[in-house]
C-alpha cells in the first residue's frame, strides 16, 4: 500500500516537472505531428509547415520547413514587408518639375492612378489643374512587361496586366455588355480598337487581344446578357500619352528628358488602402507596380531586380534561408522559399507595423474577407486566422497569423506543391489542421 502511494507521489511529482519544462508543449507538437501523420491529401505531393510561437519566440512545429518552396502569391509578403521599410504613409504618384509655362512629368510606377477601386485622384487633379503645358517624359522604366518566369499565354488573362512606369486604370480594359446589349469598352478611347473577326470561334463569347497588339476581337456570335471580361492592353509610352490626353482632356506630348534630382513629388493613395487591395484579393498588378514605387525612392531608374536585391541585402538578411525572389506578385515559379522564412518573414512584418490589429485588417480573414472569406469558421463573427493564400495549377499554399482559443498568438506557412488532386481537397484540409491548432493548441 505505502508502496503504491509512493508510486503515486512519484509519478505525480514527475508530471508536474514534466510540464513545467515544457512537456505540455511537446504533447501538443506529438497532437499537431499527429495530424499530418493520419492524413492522406499531405502525402502525394511536397508538403512543407512551420507553426512559430510569435511570443515566446519558438519553432513549435516543422515539417520540411527548411526545403524550398514555390510560394506563388505568398510572395507578396515579401513585396508589403519591402514597402513597408522603403515607403511612406502615402504612395508617390509623379515626379515633377516646371518650367516657365511648362510642367514635366515622370511615373513612378504608381498602381493607384485612377486605379477602379483605389482611385488614385491626387496626381490626375494635379496635371488638370495646373494650368500649363504638359509633358511626359517616359524611358525610366528598364525591365520587360513581365515578370521573369511569366506564362506568356496567361497575356489575355485579367490577372497579368503588363508593367510601366506609368499605369492608368489599371492597365486592365473592362469590355461588357451595356443595358441595349451593346458591347462596350472602357476606357472608351480604347473602343477603336474593338474589332469582331467571323473567323474567331470560342466555345462561348470570348474577348481576345491581339498578341503585340490592342486589337481586341470578340466573335459574331451572340453576346450574352450582362457580359464582362477584362482583358490586358499593350503598353506603350504613346497610349499612355493618349489615354492621359484623352483624360486630361488637355495635350500630353512625349519627350525624353533625365529624371532631374530636383524633382519634386506629388503623393496619391493612402498606403495601407494599397496593401489591403494587393493583399485581400491579390492583385498582381498592384504588386509588381509597388516595387517600381519602392525602386524610385532609391534609385534614379525603375527597376524590379534592383529592389529586390537591395531589400535582400538589407532587410532580408537576418531569415534562416536566402530567398530566390525575383518578382513583386509572385506569377514566377522562379520563386522560392522555405516555409521558416516565411514565418520569420511573418514576425518581422508585426515589429515593422508595432500594430497586430492593423497588420490583420490588411490581410484576408478567414471566413469574412478576401480569398479566405469563404473557408474558416468564424467566433461570434471574428475571425482567428489571416493568411495570404498563394495558387496556380498544382501549388496551393497559406502563411499567416493564428490566434488560439488560449490566446497565444502563432505564425504559420503551409505549403503545398506539385499535387495532381482537386485544390479544395488540399484547402479543406489545411483548414482542418489549423482550426485543429485554434482548437487545442
Amino acid at each position: 500500500m505505502q508502496r503504491n502511494v509512493f508510486k503515486i507521489i512519484t509519478l505525480g511529482f514527475s508530471l508536474l516537472m514534466c510540464f513545467g519544462y515544457g512537456c505540455a508543449d511537446k504533447i501538443r507538437k506529438r497532437q499537431i505531428k499527429r495530424q499530418f501523420a493520419h492524413t492522406p491529401v499531405t502525402k502525394d505531393h511536397f508538403t512543407g509547415f512551420a507553426l512559430y510561437d510569435l511570443d515566446n519566440k519558438k519553432m513549435v512545429y516543422a515539417l520540411n520547413s527548411d526545403k524550398y518552396f514555390n510560394p506563388a502569391s505568398n510572395t507578396k509578403l515579401f513585396t508589403f514587408y519591402t514597402c513597408l521599410k522603403m515607403l511612406g504613409d502615402s504612395v508617390p504618384a509623379l515626379r515633377y518639375v516646371t518650367k516657365g509655362d511648362s510642367l514635366i512629368f515622370w511615373g513612378t510606377g504608381d498602381p493607384s492612378f485612377l486605379h477602379s477601386d483605389l482611385k488614385g485622384v491626387n496626381g490626375f487633379d494635379f496635371l488638370k489643374n495646373s494650368g500649363k503645358k504638359l509633358f511626359f517624359s517616359p524611358g525610366n522604366y528598364t525591365g520587360q512587361i513581365f515578370g521573369p518566369g511569366w506564362a506568356w499565354d496567361d497575356y489575355n488573362d485579367y490577372y497579368q496586366a503588363e508593367i510601366n512606369e506609368l499605369p492608368v486604370e489599371d492597365n486592365v480594359a473592362l469590355i461588357y455588355a451595356d443595358k441595349n446589349d451593346s458591347l462596350q469598352i472602357k476606357p472608351a478611347y480604347l473602343k477603336k480598337y474593338l474589332k469582331c473577326d467571323t473567323f474567331y470561334r470560342p466555345v462561348t463569347f470570348r474577348i481576345k487581344r491581339d498578341l503585340l497588339s490592342n486589337t481586341f476581337v470578340y466573335p459574331f456570335m451572340a453576346l450574352p446578357k450582362n457580359f464582362k471580361q477584362e482583358v490586358p492592353w499593350k503598353v506603350s509610352e504613346v497610349l499612355t500619352a493618349e489615354l492621359l490626353q484623352d483624360t486630361l482632356k488637355q495635350p500630353v506630348t512625349i519627350v525624353h528628358i533625365p529624371l532631374p534630382a530636383n524633382a519634386k513629388t506629388i503623393y496619391n493613395a493612402n498606403a495601407d488602402s494599397v496593401y489591403r487591395r494587393m493583399l485581400q484579393p491579390s492583385d498582381n498588378f498592384i504588386a509588381e507596380q509597388l516595387l517600381l514605387i519602392c525602386s524610385s525612392q532609391k534609385f534614379s531608374m525603375l527597376n524590379t531586380d534592383s529592389v529586390i536585391n537591395y531589400s535582400k541585402a538589407h532587410f532580408l538578411n537576418d531569415l534562416p534561408d536566402a530567398s530566390q525572389w525575383v518578382d513583386g506578385s509572385g506569377l514566377s515559379r522562379y520563386n522560392l522559399f522555405t516555409p521558416r522564412s516565411i514565418v520569420a518573414l511573418l514576425g518581422k512584418i508585426l515589429e515593422e507595423k508595432k500594430n497586430d490589429g492593423l497588420v490583420h485588417s490588411l490581410l484576408p480573414a478567414g471566413g469574412l474577407t478576401g480569398s479566405i472569406r469563404k473557408i474558416y469558421k468564424t467566433e461570434n463573427g471574428q475571425p482567428f486566422v489571416w493568411a495570404k493564400t498563394g495558387s496556380f495549377s498544382n501549388n496551393y499554399n497559406q502563411s499567416g497569423y493564428l490566434v488560439t482559443k488560449k490566446g497565444k498568438r502563432l505564425a504559420f506557412a503551409f505549403m503545398n506543391n506539385n499535387f495532381t488532386r482537386p485544390v479544395a481537397e488540399i484547402r479543406d484540409e489545411i483548414v482542418r489542421i489549423i482550426t485543429f491548432i485554434h482548437d487545442e493548441y
